[in-house]
């Protein structure tokens, strides 16, 4: 597994070692930028999976470094650890595309784990990006543009929606393995309030219905009893 690299963008040293050094003795690979000239410099050319960013810095200040960064990359995770703990400077980072903000001083703990979960959800996105460079599937009769988002069954064309492909682009992901209603209301709707077990059991309706020769008897969407669905495509 590679190591993730963490950029800390921070003028107060003593908070900035110490975030180093607890991240490091996580298996971190990271680098200090005192100011935020010399941490737009280390994004560009380090390439960061995340940084950590003060926002009162003397020149060029978090809010600038976060406009610039978001410019040209809208999916690298940005915290922000901040003394600034009004609910409007809050409002202004979240609104820029900051993706999680914790004021100082802050809980050790509570940092590391959030660190943690933006890495993961990061990971998520690459794979996503690693599926979207796929421009087409084809399993049995059927084949799949994620490009036009459309679908051909024996010839007949089809136009499937964004959550359809989602759905879709999970099941080619876990070939051959079982997934529970709960993991796909997870990947799929993220446990979305609207979101349920008949959810997911209407979407399966619909991709048997597009794809499956006799969709009462499914070769490729099939069943687990007490466990779930699973994709089959041989």
């Amino acid at each position: 597994m590679d190591t993730k690299k963490v950029l800390v963008i921070d003028d107060e040293p003593h908070i900035a070692e110490g975030v180093k050094l607890n991240l490091e003795l996580q298996g971190y690979d990271v680098q200090i930028a005192p100011n935020g000239i010399k941490g737009i410099e280390l994004w560009k050319n380090w390439s960061p999976d995340l940084i950590v960013l003060d926002l009162m810095m003397p020149g060029v200040d978090g809010y600038s470094v976060l406009d610039r960064i978001r410019t040209e990359d809208e999916r690298l995770p940005i915290l922000v650890l901040s003394a600034k703990d009004a609910a409007r400077d809050k409002i202004k980072c979240l609104a820029g595309g900051v993706d999680d903000y914790l004021s100082k001083p802050f809980n050790l703990d509570e940092f590391l784990l959030r660190v943690e979960r933006l890495l993961t959800r990061s990971g998520w996105s690459n794979e996503d990006k690693k599926e979207d460079a796929q421009e087409n599937f084809s399993f049995g009769p059927n084949q799949i543009n994620f490009v036009t988002n459309k679908a051909t069954r024996n010839g007949e064309e089809f136009q499937l929606t964004a959550q359809e492909i989602k759905i879709i682009k999970i099941f080619i992901k876990n070939i051959g393995k079982p997934l529970s209603r709960g993991d796909l209301l997870q990947e799929g709707w993220g446990y979305h309030e609207s979101a349920n077990s008949r959810t997911v059991d209407n979407f399966i309706v619909r991709l048997r219905k597009y794809f499956e020769e006799d969709p009462k008897n499914p070769v490729f969407f099939t069943s687990l009893r007490s466990v779930g669905y699973v994709f089959n495509v041989e």
